[in-house]
């Protein structure tokens, strides 16, 4: 299994000075995301089995991996 981060940098939310508050939030918001991906090579078995267990389980695949790795993190960090 091959692992590889790719990182996206954000310099931060732009905000147009015709935009409302609202707007302007939802801009700061926006900037708060996620700002990178883990990205993971497995078997297409192993993969689609996952994903249809999560599915079964009314859960996301990378709500799982994200847990995961918080877990793992806690335990070992």
């Amino acid at each position: 299994m091959y692992i590889q981060k790719i990182c996206r940098f954000q310099v931060g939310p732009q905000v147009n000075a015709k935009k409302s508050d609202k707007d302007a939030k939802k801009s700061e918001k926006k900037s708060k995301n996620k700002d990178s991906q883990l990205i993971l090579r497995l078997d297409k078995e192993e993969r689609d089995a996952f994903v249809e267990l999560c599915k079964e389980m009314d859960t996301s695949a990378a709500r799982e991996i994200r847990g995961f790795i918080r877990q793992f993190l806690k335990k070992n960090g």
